[in-house]
C-alpha cells in the first residue's frame, strides 16, 4: 500500500497548524511542507516553533517532507530565483543558503527528505555553464545532507536546466552521493517524456525517493486536480507497488488553495480508488529485474 500525502503549497490559505490539522483528520500519511513566508519561514522560524510543529506532526499521525519550491521565497520580483544555476556566484550562495537551512528544518521537524529542483537558465547563458553551477553548487548542499542523515530528492522542472528524466540521469552520472535522490512529480511525466508514462517511470524507479503527483491535460504544466486531466495513475502507481516504493507520494496543487479542503479529500478517495484498481488488474507494468 502506497503512503500519501499533501503538500502545503495547495493550502495556502491555511495556516500550517490547521494544515495540519486537516490532513490530520483526513487519515494522510504525511505532509510536504513548502517554506514560504506563511508556513515555516526559513527565515523566521524559532527552534521553539520547529519543536512545536514536530509535536503536532507526531500527534497526527504524519510523516513530513520538506519541499523548497516557493515561488517568491528569495525575491519579491523574481519568481524561483536565484537559483542554483544562476550565474552570479553570491545569488547562487543564497540558494545554496536556503537548501542548507531547509536541512537544518528538515531535522529539526523529523523530515527524512528535502525536495528541490536546479532552476530556470538566466537569459545568455550557455547551458554546459548552467550545468557546471548546478553540480559546484549542489555538492555542499549534498554534504550536508549527508551530515544530517537527510535525503534529496531532486525535482526535474519542465523549463528548468533540469527539466527531463534524461537529464535527470546525467546528473545522477555527474554527482557521487549517498544522499542524492529523485523527486519524480507524475504530472511532469506527462509534459517531458513520451508515452506509455509509466515505462518512463519504470526505468528510473530505483533512484525515486519522493513522489508527487498531479493530473495533466495536453502536455501543459498546470496541476490540475486529480481527474480533471488525462493521466492514467494507476499503471503508474503499479509500478511504484511492485518495485516497493515507500516514500510518500504528495498531492501537489498549488493552484488551488482556495478550495483545499475539498481537494484534500477528494484526492485521497481518487488515489485509493486508482490504487485498488492497479492491484485487481494487470496493466502490463514489469518490476525492475535485479542485476545478477
Amino acid at each position: 500500500m502506497l503512503r500519501y500525502g499533501y503538500i502545503t503549497n495547495g493550502l495556502a490559505d491555511h495556516t500550517l497548524e490547521q494544515a495540519i490539522e486537516l490532513l490530520g483528520q483526513h487519515r494522510y500519511d504525511g505532509i510536504g511542507i513548502t517554506l514560504d513566508h506563511h508556513h515555516l519561514d526559513p527565515h523566521q522560524v524559532s527552534d521553539a516553533q520547529l519543536a512545536n510543529i514536530r509535536q503536532l506532526l507526531e500527534q497526527a499521525g504524519l510523516e513530513p517532507v520538506v519541499e523548497t519550491g516557493a515561488r517568491y521565497a528569495l525575491d519579491p520580483a523574481r519568481k524561483h530565483w536565484p537559483s542554483l544555476v544562476s550565474d552570479e556566484h553570491g545569488d547562487r550562495q543564497r540558494r545554496i543558503d536556503y537548501y542548507l537551512r531547509a536541512i537544518e528544518i528538515a531535522g529539526a521537524i523529523g523530515a527524512s527528505t528535502v525536495s528541490l529542483w536546479s532552476g530556470i537558465a538566466e537569459q545568455g547563458i550557455e547551458p554546459s555553464r548552467c550545468r557546471d553551477h548546478l553540480v559546484a553548487s549542489l555538492t555542499p548542499v549534498l554534504t550536508a545532507a549527508e551530515q544530517r542523515a537527510v535525503r534529496i530528492g531532486f525535482e526535474p522542472e519542465p523549463g528548468m536546466v533540469i527539466e527531463n528524466l534524461e537529464q535527470w540521469r546525467w546528473l545522477r552520472g555527474e554527482i557521487s552521493s549517498s544522499a542524492l535522490g529523485l523527486t519524480v512529480d507524475l504530472g511532469h511525466l506527462a509534459v517531458t517524456e513520451q508515452p506509455p508514462f509509466h515505462e518512463a517511470l519504470l526505468a528510473v524507479v530505483a533512484d525515486v525517493v519522493n513522489v508527487h503527483i498531479d493530473d495533466c491535460k495536453n502536455r501543459v504544466h498546470e496541476h490540475l486536480p486529480l481527474g480533471e486531466g488525462e493521466i492514467e495513475f494507476e499503471p503508474l502507481l503499479q509500478v511504484l507497488l511492485e518495485n516497493g516504493y515507500r516514500g510518500l507520494a504528495l498531492v501537489e496543487l498549488s493552484r488551488d488553495a482556495h478550495r483545499a479542503p475539498t481537494l484534500v479529500e477528494q484526492s485521497l478517495a481518487f488515489l485509493k480508488a486508482a490504487e485498488d484498481r492497479s492491484r485487481d488488474g494487470s496493466d502490463g507494468v514489469d518490476r525492475v529485474e535485479e542485476p545478477s
